[in-house]
């Protein structure tokens, strides 16, 4: 195997590893999809902090705890009437992990404010809809496999090198193409009208900016990945930004 696809073994092994938790996870029912999606935000909380310099040592667990908790408690009015006082705790929470770290308080506080909202969103939206969830992980999956073969098999001008220096053009439209398809499928099969073949294309952008934001995060910070937890990825931030990105896009869509 070439230099160029020598990480794919690894991340083909830990998103295997990933696809099979989540989707027992989402077989055995939404209280269990919601424990997980809980633990994976309070994970992604525990990285962004700790690239963030915590005010004191044991905070980013402690801010971990806290968000799992926080997330496991108000799925279950995020989808329903009480949604915006579900809204209401996220701003809170957000801000009061945001005085916790010490760097880029302005850059980390609409982040872990994102961060929040996916989780919540997931699982709460499971819980009303799980085929919706099951599309938006797909949207996002399509991208990530879509954008990687791309980009490594035709390369090409950059797309925002600053940033994110591997990602490219190629990558990028791919992830667009392969988007579009999920979002086809959806709409051929009668779940979803023509317009989310669109949207399904909008929410792949939105998770390659996902990807480019937490880049930054990381650049910023001087580390290579937001941690060492899962084999071939970092972290679970660097495998979820994807997700992040694209939850905040449908998020706004199904706002307005």
């Amino acid at each position: 195997m070439t230099d160029k696809w020598r990480d794919l073994g690894p991340r083909a092994i830990s998103a295997i590893v990933m696809l099979a938790l989540a989707i027992g996870a989402a077989w055995a029912g939404p209280f269990y999809f919601a424990i997980l999606v809980s633990i994976a935000t309070g994970l992604m909380v525990w990285e962004l902090a700790r690239m963030h310099e915590p005010r004191f040592p044991m905070l980013p667990e402690i801010m971990a705890a806290v968000t799992t908790a926080m997330v496991f408690t108000t799925y279950p009015v995020f989808m329903g009437i009480f949604v915006q006082y579900a809204f209401a705790a996220t701003m809170v929470l957000a801000a009061l992990l945001t005085i916790c770290v010490k760097r880029d308080m302005h850059l980390f506080a609409p982040y872990v404010l994102a961060v929040l909202l996916t989780g919540n969103l997931l699982a709460g939206l499971y819980m009303a809809s799980p085929k919706s969830v099951l599309f938006l992980l797909a949207i996002v999956i399509a991208t990530d496999v879509a954008g990687y073969f791309a980009g490594k098999s035709i390369g090409g001008r950059k797309f925002w090198p600053r940033f994110s220096p591997k990602k490219t053009w190629s990558g990028v439209i791919a992830g667009w193409l392969a988007a579009g398809c999920i979002g086809l499928v959806g709409y051929a099969t009668g779940n979803f009208g023509p317009l989310f073949i669109l949207t399904a294309m909008i929410m792949s952008f939105g998770s390659q900016l996902g990807d480019i934001a937490e880049s930054a995060l990381k650049r910023r910070a001087g580390v290579k990945d937001s941690s060492n937890l899962i084999p071939g990825h970092g972290g679970v931030l660097d495998r979820f930004d994807g997700v992040v990105g694209a939850s905040i896009v449908l998020i706004v869509y199904m706002v307005f």
